[in-house]
């Protein structure tokens, strides 16, 4: 049992061609939506780095001590 399978290079190649004009059109109509003023305003209640930074700082080492450790011994 077998089954037949031919490869059709043209309808391939308009799909591609169809698909890459679309993905340009997009590409395009995403860079000029961009607006670095109206779209900062996200940023307008976010705060600072808090006070219990240290604290994800010094289990980021010890996680990468551990690591270290257990690979190497």
């Amino acid at each position: 049992m077998g089954i037949m399978v031919s490869k059709d290079v043209n309808r391939n190649s308009e799909l591609n061609q169809r698909i890459s004009a679309d993905l340009r059109a997009r590409a395009q109509n995403s860079r000029n939506d961009i607006d670095g003023v109206d779209d900062s305003a996200y940023i307008k209640d976010t705060k600072k780095t808090g006070k219990f930074t240290w604290v994800w700082i010094v289990l980021i080492i010890l996680a990468v001590l551990s690591l270290i450790c257990i690979i190497f011994l």
